[in-house]
C-alpha cells in the first residue's frame, strides 16, 4: 500500500464534521512543515510533483490495459482558487486520449427538463479512462442552494432542509453506485482564502491576457462569501463517504495545492494494484508462431 508523500491537504474521515474556518489554505499547515520553511517546501513540493506526474502517465497505461476502473476527478472552489491551472499542470503527461475533461455552465433547457444528476451521468468516464468534473453535479447543491432562483423546474415548497438533504442523498447514491461498478471517485474542494481571491481578482484586472477571465459577477458572487462556505460546509459534511472522500486543498499557494493533487491522485491509482492482462499458454503459444513468422519473412 503506497502512502501520500505529500501531506499538504485535509482528507475529511466519513462521519468527520469540518469547519472550513478551521481548516488552512495556506502551505503551512502544521507546526512541522511550518518549521521547515516556506523555500525547502516549496522546492519538496516542485520535486514531489515532478516525480508523480512521471509516474501518474505511467499508471494512466495499466489504467487502461488492465480496464477494470474508471476514475471520475471532481474539482469544486470558489472562484479564482486554480482549478484550471491545477488540472492542466497535474494533468500534463497523461495521454489525452484516455482522459477527458468537462466543464458545466448553465444548464439549458433540455437539462433543466431533467432531473439535476442527468446530464453528469453522461459524461462519467467509461473503464480505463480518466474524467475529470471542472465543477460538478455539486454546483446544484451550492450555487443552487445560495441562489435558489435557479431552480426554475420545481415548485417554492420543495425548496426547503428536506430538499437539500434529499439531494444530498441522492448524490450519495449516485456516487455509491459509480463506485460499485468500477468507478474510482476523487473529490477535492480547493480551499481559498478570501483575501487571495481578492488579490488574484486585482492581477487578471492588472494583465490584459487575464482581463478576459474577469467578470462583475464575479464580485457578485465574493459578496456572497459566507453563504458560499456554508453550502460548501454542508455538502461536504452531507456528502463525504468511504466511496467517494472529500479532500480539503490549502489553494493559496498554487505550488503547494499542484504537489497535494497530484500525490493523491497517483497514490490512489497506485493502490488498484493494476497490472498488464495475463496472457494463456495457448496465447504465448500463438505469439511464438508470430516471431517465428515475421522472423522467416
Amino acid at each position: 500500500m503506497k502512502e501520500e508523500k505529500y501531506q499538504g491537504f485535509i482528507r475529511v474521515k466519513p462521519g468527520e464534521v469540518i469547519y472550513l474556518k478551521d481548516c488552512p489554505t495556506g502551505w503551512a499547515q502544521t507546526e512541522a512543515i511550518k518549521s521547515v520553511g516556506k523555500e525547502k517546501s516549496k522546492l519538496h513540493a516542485e520535486m514531489r510533483l515532478e516525480q508523480d506526474l512521471a509516474e501518474l502517465a505511467k499508471v494512466q497505461q495499466l489504467l487502461y490495459v488492465d480496464d477494470r476502473y474508471s476514475v471520475l476527478i471532481v474539482f469544486q472552489a470558489m472562484d479564482a482558487a486554480g482549478k484550471d491551472s491545477t488540472i492542466k499542470h497535474v494533468m500534463s503527461g497523461v495521454n489525452p486520449q484516455g482522459c477527458q475533461v468537462f466543464s458545466f455552465k448553465q444548464p439549458s433547457n433540455e437539462e433543466l427538463n431533467h432531473n439535476f444528476l442527468w446530464r453528469y451521468m453522461k459524461k462519467v468516464p467509461e473503464r480505463g479512462h480518466i474524467g475529470i468534473f471542472n465543477r460538478s453535479y455539486y454546483e446544484d447543491v451550492l450555487i443552487a442552494k445560495v441562489h435558489p432562483e435557479l431552480l426554475q423546474k420545481l415548485t417554492e415548497d420543495k425548496k426547503n432542509k428536506a430538499f437539500w438533504d434529499a439531494r444530498y442523498q441522492d448524490i450519495n447514491a449516485f456516487e455509491q453506485h459509480l463506485a460499485r461498478n468500477g468507478t474510482v471517485i476523487l473529490k477535492f474542494f480547493l480551499h481559498v482564502s478570501k483575501e487571495v481571491q481578492k488579490k488574484r481578482f486585482i492581477e487578471r484586472l492588472d494583465r490584459p491576457e487575464k482581463n478576459w477571465k474577469f467578470s462583475m459577477a464575479d464580485l457578485a458572487e465574493r459578496e456572497r462569501w459566507d453563504d458560499y462556505m456554508k453550502a460548501y460546509e454542508q455538502a461536504i459534511n452531507s456528502t463525504n463517504t468511504e466511496w467517494a472522500p472529500w479532500h480539503i486543498i490549502p489553494a493559496d499557494d498554487k505550488w503547494a495545492m499542484r504537489a497535494a493533487v497530484a500525490d493523491i491522485i497517483t497514490t490512489r491509482l497506485h493502490n488498484l494494484s493494476l497490472s498488464y492482462p495475463t496472457l494463456t499458454e495457448a496465447q504465448i503459444t500463438l505469439l511464438a508462431v508470430a516471431r517465428k513468422q515475421l522472423e522467416n519473412e
